[in-house]
């Protein structure tokens, strides 16, 4: 297992790359929006020339970008993309309504994410619903059931995605009870998407959103999922409770450096080198790799490839005893042994 640092030592390593930068940041806002827009207008133009197949075609990359797009918020709900704090609030807004995230309210629920990622007693808001084996033990048949259905890959990647992004997060789920904002984020970003949505449907575009911008956003939305879920839950994860819970090992520990090769990198704003991003959610993802390369021994922590991660899918349950992730097929072998 690689070392990790000290939470002294790593507040050093990463003071220097918490500083954002206005030109950068314009362009990467500039080089992910507008290439999206140019994928969406061609794909649509060519639907409604009788080429529905090629608007399929197009919406792979358009969810590519809508992710990145994604990922644009994600820095901003850190106020960590610009350095105004109103200015990463206001860009923030308008990018959740492409990526159908009320930005306030996914601002205060990953937050959420961020302070009690890896403690089991804290297992809350923005997170991948994880049991420990003598939890599933002391479960119900039937919660036993439900858990596994929710743990299935299509729930997960699939299913789910579709109903997070497209039905839950039309409200403000998680945070309905804290006051007016929350609804007024959620219902801003309801009213400004319906009003964008029916204008299309009045000028005859209904084709370019059913065969460009919804399988899109289906795109998106599962990638998304995939990529939230393997950077948490992996074999060799971190999860502990109450004061055995330490910021600094759930950060590098218990968020993988998912690894992957340098176009996926850059189409996901390079959200893999997650376990620095958890040590400082203040680093705009722009200069994260800049650490890595200052900073060679994190490369090595949590490190995750892109094959080695399509095991994880498959990883249910925290096993205390063994500090790790293992599948339903392990549990029984336990079981039976």
């Amino acid at each position: 297992m690689a070392h990790v640092p000290t939470q002294a030592a790593l507040r050093e390593m990463l003071a220097p790359f918490q500083k954002a930068s206005l030109g950068r940041a314009i362009l990467e806002v500039a080089v992910t929006a507008l290439p999206l827009a140019a994928i969406w207008i061609t794909g649509a133009f060519l639907v409604a020339a009788g080429y529905w197949w090629a608007g399929l075609l197009l919406s792979i990359p358009g969810g590519a970008f809508v992710v990145r797009m994604f990922l644009i918020q994600h820095d901003c709900g850190h106020r960590a993309f610009f350095r105004s704090p109103w200015l990463n609030d206001w860009v923030g807004r308008a990018v959740g309504v492409v990526t159908l995230t009320p930005h306030d309210c996914w601002r205060r629920t990953h937050g959420i994410h961020h302070a009690t990622s890896g403690n089991l007693d804290r297992r809350e808001l923005g997170a991948v619903k994880t049991v420990s084996v003598e939890e599933y033990r002391a479960m119900t048949p039937a919660s036993r059931f439900w858990y596994r259905v929710y743990r299935n890959p299509i729930t997960l990647f699939v299913v789910g995605p579709f109903y997070v992004f497209f039905l839950q997060q039309r409200l403000p789920h998680g945070v309905m009870k804290e006051g007016w904002r929350p609804w007024v984020s959620a219902m801003g970003t309801n009213i400004v998407l319906a009003a964008v949505i029916t204008t299309l449907i009045l000028v005859g575009r209904l084709d370019a959103l059913l065969f460009v911008w919804l399988p899109s956003m289906l795109i998106a939305a599962s990638t998304g999922v995939w990529l939230f879920f393997v950077q948490h839950q992996f074999e060799e994860t971190y999860w502990a409770r109450g004061n055995e819970w330490n910021a600094t090992e759930a950060a590098l520990r218990g968020s993988s450096h998912y690894d992957l090769p340098p176009v996926l990198r850059w189409l996901t704003a390079n959200i893999g080198i997650h376990h620095v991003h958890h040590a400082s959610a203040r680093i705009p993802f722009y200069r994260l790799h800049k650490v890595l390369k200052h900073n060679p021994a994190l490369r090595e922590i949590s490190r995750l490839g892109l094959w080695q991660s399509i095991r994880c899918a498959g990883l249910t349950l925290w096993d205390e005893g063994n500090q790790r992730l293992i599948s339903f097929s392990h549990y029984a072998r336990q079981q039976r042994a």
